[in-house]
């Protein structure tokens, strides 16, 4: 199934066998994205949404300097742009970070679905909102919490996201980040974001390398991240501290 994965641990329980096949049903086939290949300009007209089958995505805006504002990071189980659906267009880029899996679902085919399952609708809808709480909480980590912090809360609410999806083993998962797009997410230099990972290794809460990153002690870290997992909506938050 290709939406297997969508709103997984997030009520998904509340969407029955046959919706999430009708769900299924309007996705378009597996289609594969390079990484840091952008995919959706902002104001461009879409008539599709994204599903993340694979694979990080991230939304931002550039400034005039040039300088990157990462809004938001996607992974797999996310639709990226659903909020297009209703709107007809983004303020804001998409674009991938690691190379990625995608399907697609048009929006006329989506409209047809809802139509017919009121519930799935809702809960699309309730993805949109999840989002929503998303953003909010990443405006909180950016106004009151120091690097330290801001480079853990993004540690621990990518650990919580890959963990409702199956995506963690023993403590570790994948994190295809640079140091610089941690900072255009954090609103750090590349200087300052290598300098607080080194301190996070050092007072042994977490290691980054290759490509990936084990979690030494999650409790620890979500406490230096002001982090719990309330705004994510997961339906079991002994999923993290």
């Amino acid at each position: 199934m290709l939406t297997e994965d969508f709103l997984r641990h997030r009520r998904r329980e509340q969407l029955s066998d046959e919706e999430l096949a009708a769900l299924d049903a309007i996705m378009s086939p597996p289609a594969r994205i390079p990484k840091r290949t952008t995919i959706i300009r902002a104001g461009e007209t879409t008539d599709r949404s994204t599903f993340l089958l694979q694979g990080f995505m991230c939304r931002f805006l550039d400034g005039a300097n040039g300088h990157r504002q990462i809004l938001s990071i996607e992974t797999s189980g996310d639709f990226v742009d659903l909020h297009g659906y209703p709107m007809k267009r983004l303020d804001h880029d998409i674009a991938t970070i690691g190379d990625c899996e995608v399907s697609y679902a048009q929006h006329g085919k989506l409209t047809a679905l809802i139509e017919r399952y009121p519930t799935l609708g809702r809960m699309l809808w309730f993805s949109t909102l999840v989002d929503a709480a998303m953003h909010r909480e990443w405006i909180f980590r950016l106004g009151r919490l120091d690097a330290e912090g801001r480079i853990a809360h993004l540690i621990c609410e990518t650990y919580a996201r890959l963990d409702a999806v199956g995506l963690v083993d023993n403590g570790a998962f994948e994190w295809p980040l640079t140091q610089q797009e941690i900072g255009e997410a954090c609103s750090l230099t590349s200087v300052h974001v290598n300098r607080t990972l080194r301190t996070l290794r050092e007072i042994g809460l977490v290691e980054i390398a290759r490509q990936r990153v084990r979690v030494l002690d999650l409790a620890k870290l979500a406490r230096l991240a002001e982090f719990t997992p309330d705004y994510l909506y997961l339906d079991n938050h002994d999923r993290t501290p």
